[in-house]
């Protein structure tokens, strides 16, 4: 399992969580809550070995089985399958296994003698770790998670962002970790896949740490929670479920609120007296500890925890256009033989509000790079109107540079813009100080939405392509 003995987490200069102490048991299922850029998945990444806290020490025992919020693959042109099978190690074994197949089918001799006897080897070994039922078992999780058998035969490059992101959920779980952590796990799931999920976490036998916004699901599934407090820095331990947790943590807040009123009147009023006793001169040193006993009992309060702050989102007028700003003919898109959609027209008029529906892997974000001019069609013609200015929110971010930073992606996006404007807007979504310096690259999750976001406000676009928005916000 995991644990955590005085960390400290930082995210440049800014002190994220400061003397933590903690540990993840088996049974234990926890739901980790913070706003968004408070350090949950900055935590999460330590706990799973993938960065170093700034102090203190984290010891895992057992297996841990991590699913980032933005998962990367090394090889993208695995199979789906592959990638699944991989976390026990079955995918080399199945491929050696093949191989040796076809020399013992097409070979002769020694050759056929030498690969008779390797086989015999790697299928012991391919047994001993489940083999065939364990194939079984991953079909299974892959299922649950809407994933045809079609998205498992292909590449990965040919998948869709939610795929991918599905297949490396499908990865993790079939893994059979000791320990999960889950970094928005619903993320691309339908609403089936999301209840089948709720049930798999909870008659999980390990431990896990889910992070997820699906309110649902964590106070269906967790027996406790971790509040990562962002105002002071800590992380706060309820151990029980979601109900009883809001319940506690307002009990927490008023009884914090109300001895510091008592406090800090019982200090003004020693501070009063002190102030009278100064005039004598035979009261000064009374005086200076009275103050002293105001002092101490002020600072042994624990902190009030302020109201999280919340990104104000207003798009301005948008660029003048035509009453017809965004068309499309005959497009038509295909990935080898995997063929998305066929001689489709389309049109966009000012001030209509057009949803996509679809499967998952059905081609709902093919369409949109395709018109956003990210990817080009087979065939077809994406007609831009007269006035134009798109606006195009990527489900992965790749809209934002990872090597350049907030302040430098809000310039990019509106290069005309003053740069006292630019940094007012950044402070609308949370962003100030020491903030805007960062890389995108290492914001979170939600973070890199709101950047996104902020990119579209200051664009002054007229049309907007948005693919999944409110992944990773609250």
């Amino acid at each position: 399992m995991i644990s955590a003995s005085g960390i400290e987490l930082r995210a440049g200069a800014r002190v994220l969580i400061e003397n933590a102490t903690f540990r993840v048991a088996k049974g234990d299922r926890i739901g980790l809550v913070g706003r968004n850029g408070a350090g949950k998945t900055t935590l999460t990444k330590c706990l799973a070995g993938d960065g170093i806290p700034a102090a203190g020490t984290i010891t895992r025992s057992g297996e841990v089985g991590y699913l980032p919020q933005d998962p990367r693959t090394g090889d993208l042109d695995v199979l789906g399958r592959d990638r699944i099978l991989s976390a026990r190690g079955l995918d080399v074994l199945i491929r050696k296994m093949r191989e040796n197949e076809q020399r013992i089918a097409n070979g002769s001799g020694a050759t056929r003698e030498k690969a008779l006897r390797q086989y015999e080897r790697q299928e012991t070994e391919f047994l001993t770790k489940g083999g065939y039922s364990a194939e079984a078992e991953a079909a299974t999780i892959a299922a649950a998670l809407n994933l045809p058998d079609r998205a498992l035969g292909q590449p990965l490059h040919t998948l869709s962002g939610g795929q991918r992101r599905r297949i490396e959920l499908a990865r993790i779980l079939f893994s059979d970790a000791d320990t999960l952590l889950l970094d928005e796990p619903t993320n691309h799931l339908d609403a089936d896949s999301i209840v089948w999920l709720r049930d798999y976490l909870k008659t999980y036998r390990g431990g896990f740490i889910v992070i997820s916004h699906d309110v649902d699901l964590v106070e269906t599934v967790v027996n406790k929670v971790f509040y990562l407090d962002a105002n002071r820095s800590q992380i706060d331990v309820y151990n029980m479920g979601w109900k009883l947790y809001q319940q506690q943590r307002e009990a927490d807040e008023k009884r914090r609120r109300r001895e510091r009123a008592n406090a800090e009147k019982k200090a003004a009023a020693l501070h009063s007296q002190a102030d009278k006793m100064r005039a004598k001169a035979t009261k000064t040193v009374a005086a200076q500890n009275m103050a002293r006993r105001a002092d101490k009992l002020l600072s042994g309060l624990e902190a009030v925890r302020q109201s999280d702050k919340v990104a104000k989102l207003r798009f301005p007028e948008p660029a003048p256009c035509g009453k017809t700003p965004l068309m499309a003919e005959g497009l038509s898109k295909s990935y080898g033989s995997l063929e998305i959609f066929t001689d489709v027209d389309l049109a966009i008029d000012r001030g209509s509000r057009v949803v996509i529906l679809g499967l998952n892997g059905a081609g709902k974000t093919t369409l949109l790079r395709l018109l956003g001019g990210v990817e080009q069609p087979d065939t077809g013609a994406v007609v831009p109107g007269h006035g134009l200015k798109l606006g195009y929110y990527a489900q992965e971010h790749e809209t934002l540079d990872p090597e350049r930073s907030v302040l430098e992606n809000m310039r990019s996006a509106a290069p005309d813009m003053d740069l006292v404007e630019v940094r007012k807007v950044l402070g609308s979504f949370l962003f100030s100080g020491d903030d805007v310096d960062k890389p995108a690259g290492v914001l979170s999750g939600g973070e890199k939405t709101r950047l996104a976001l902020a990119t579209l406000v200051v664009s002054s676009a007229n049309v907007l392509l948005l693919d999944e928005p409110t992944n990773n916000l609250d």
